[in-house]
């Protein structure tokens, strides 16, 4: 069981964003109140000096020609068509407005699901000296379920921003944030967020 309520130090806390780039937010209804509410948790985050980092899937051409054909984005590779979509400058990866990243925030650019392994994302925490990791993020049976796992196994401490996270299986997210991510991670809205930061 993890702490279901740990105290967020600034100093080593990140907020990570991922996903929300405009070809996948534009998959899911709903759009604005889920845009307004990692809006108020960047903000929130920023206020509190602590880090802001920003995840999102694109590729280059290169790395099509070397996507396996048992990855989930081979069909990704194998199309030109979509291939045009998932291009590293294409708009469809470039992160949705109105979210903003600023050049001190962590971003990094992924070929998986997950945003650790193909990225320097680890180190580029372990220099800021994170410990904490806020995840926000689409979707939660993909990008999130897959980071959440990544930094259980490298340690990290894990918050779930339950009403930050979407995905297109309303059933799949309500289990995974009801039931399995509770096993390793705090899981809380963008409201409550407030709670666990430490008395200044």
């Amino acid at each position: 069981m993890t702490d279901r309520h740990p105290t967020l130090d600034p100093d080593r806390t990140a907020l990570l964003v991922l996903d929300y780039q405009n070809g996948i937010v534009g998959q899911l209804p709903d759009t604005a109140s889920l845009l307004d509410r990692v809006t108020t948790a960047i903000d929130d985050v920023r206020g509190r000096g602590a880090h802001v980092g920003w995840v999102r899937v694109a590729f280059e051409d290169a790395e099509f020609e070397a996507v396996p054909e048992t990855s989930v984005f081979a069909p990704f590779a194998a199309s030109a068509e979509l291939r045009d979509g998932m291009r590293a400058d294409a708009p469809g990866t470039q992160i949705a407005a109105p979210l903003a990243p600023r050049p001190e925030d962590v971003q990094v650019r992924k070929i998986r699901v997950g945003a650790f392994t193909t990225t320097d994302l680890g180190p580029q925490l372990e220099k800021r000296g994170i410990t904490t990791l806020v995840l926000a993020g689409i979707s939660t049976s993909g990008v999130v379920l897959s980071t959440v796992r990544e930094a259980m196994d490298r340690d990290y401490r894990i918050v779930v921003l339950r009403d930050a996270c979407a995905d297109r299986d309303q059933a799949t997210h309500d289990f995974l944030t009801g039931t399995l991510f509770p096993r390793t991670a705090a899981v809380v809205d963008v409201a409550g967020l407030e709670d666990f930061w430490a008395v200044q």
